[in-house]
């Protein structure tokens, strides 16, 4: 195996598909700015759901949105929880009423209308997250979709649906990280930016 062409493939095929993100999800993402703004705006909250890397990336989107991502916007936390860190709940979950009801549960007993519930997947079609997005449908929770390039089963129930541009988990990992960034900066700066 030839490393150095490892590397510059991956690096390559990386920022290629920054460039169609762009040319297919800018509007999408604008949407999803926006309904995020209007939400903190109201006193609602986000909740974010994912599996694996995308559960590590609910936590971070949460932090960056609790904390701060922007050091030089000084503002009061915004309302973000992910659902994907309390590891008794989860494996209480998990044991008593299947892994597949896990997050539903927790945006039935967490969430409320006027809420938005941030649903990742790679494949769109993880049962977990279809779940959820189901019970905050039926308590009306507005849901934000990141999937990859078909969507998925996701594609047809969420309000909005990101699909990044590609098949490869690793990249749509890395092109969801970097649309979650500048979802945060966006609303940082729609909210405090004077």
């Amino acid at each position: 195996m030839n490393k150095q062409k490892f590397i510059e493939d991956s690096l390559l095929e990386s920022s290629e598909l920054k460039k169609e993100i762009l040319k297919k999800c800018e509007s999408e993402i604008i949407n999803a700015v926006d309904a995020i703004t209007i939400m903190f705006k109201r006193g609602n909250k986000l909740l974010l759901i994912g599996n694996g890397g995308s559960a590590a990336d609910c936590q971070h989107i949460a932090t960056e949105l609790m904390i701060r991502l922007s050091h030089h916007i000084q503002r009061p936390a915004l309302p973000a929880i992910a659902l994907t860190t309390d590891t008794s709940n989860l494996t209480a979950g998990g044991n008593d009423i299947g892994y597949e009801n896990v997050f539903a549960r927790n945006v039935e007993g967490l969430g409320s209308e006027g809420d938005i519930l941030l649903a990742i997947s790679t494949s769109g079609n993880s049962p977990n997250i279809l779940k959820a997005i189901e019970k905050a449908k039926s308590k009306n929770i507005f849901v934000i979709g990141l999937s990859g390039e078909t969507g998925g089963k996701m594609a047809g129930i969420c309000d909005i649906i990101i699909k990044v541009p590609s098949q490869n988990i690793q990249r749509i990992q890395e092109g969801h990280l970097t649309i979650e960034h500048i979802i945060c900066e966006l609303v940082e700066m729609e909210l405090y930016s004077n």
